[in-house]
C-alpha cells in the first residue's frame, strides 16, 4: 500500500486540495478580520456569513447554499445573533417565515470580508494571469457543482 503521506504530497486528492484551500483562505480571512476587531468570529461562522444578504436571507436558503444541515445553520445563526452580527426579522413575503438580517456590526464585517476576498482573488489573478485564473475558477466551479450533485 502506498504511503498516504507520500500520496498527499505528490498527488493530493480533491478532498485534500479543497481542505487545504479552505483552511488557508479561512486562516487569512479570519486572522485579518480579528485584527479589525471581529475577533469573536470563527471559521465555522462562514457557513452563514459567506451567504448573508444585506436585505436578509432565510435560514433554509443558507442551509441549501452552504451545504450545511438546517440544525447546524440554526446554531450558527443563534451564535451570530448573540455576538451581535445578525438578527431575525419577519419575512415581508411570508410572515410565518423569518429572515436572517445583518446588524450594523454584521454589515461592517460583510464589507471588510468582501474587500479581503476581492484582494485575495486579485492577488491570485495577478500571480497566475487573469485568463488562467478565470479558467481555473470556471473549472473549479464545475467540479464543485458536479460533486455536489453526486
Amino acid at each position: 500500500m502506498e504511503s498516504r503521506v507520500r500520496r498527499s504530497q505528490e498527488d493530493p486528492d480533491l478532498g485534500m486540495l479543497a481542505g487545504r484551500l479552505l483552511f488557508a483562505v479561512q486562516g487569512e480571512l479570519f486572522g485579518a478580520l480579528a485584527e479589525l476587531g471581529f475577533d469573536d468570529l470563527h471559521p465555522r461562522h462562514g457557513a452563514v456569513l459567506a451567504y448573508l444578504e444585506v436585505d436578509g436571507i432565510r435560514a433554509t436558503d443558507l442551509s441549501r447554499l452552504s451545504g450545511q444541515h438546517k440544525q447546524v445553520i440554526g446554531t450558527m445563526i443563534d451564535e451570530l445573533e448573540t455576538l451581535g452580527y445578525v438578527e431575525r426579522r419577519p419575512d415581508p413575503a411570508d410572515r410565518r417565515a423569518k429572515l436572517v438580517c445583518p446588524t450594523e456590526r454584521g454589515l461592517a464585517q460583510m464589507t471588510a470580508a468582501d474587500k479581503m476576498m476581492t484582494a485575495m482573488q486579485e492577488r491570485h489573478a495577478r500571480r497566475l494571469g487573469r485568463e488562467k485564473y478565470a479558467d481555473f475558477k470556471t473549472t473549479f466551479i464545475d467540479v464543485v457543482e458536479h460533486q455536489r450533485r453526486g
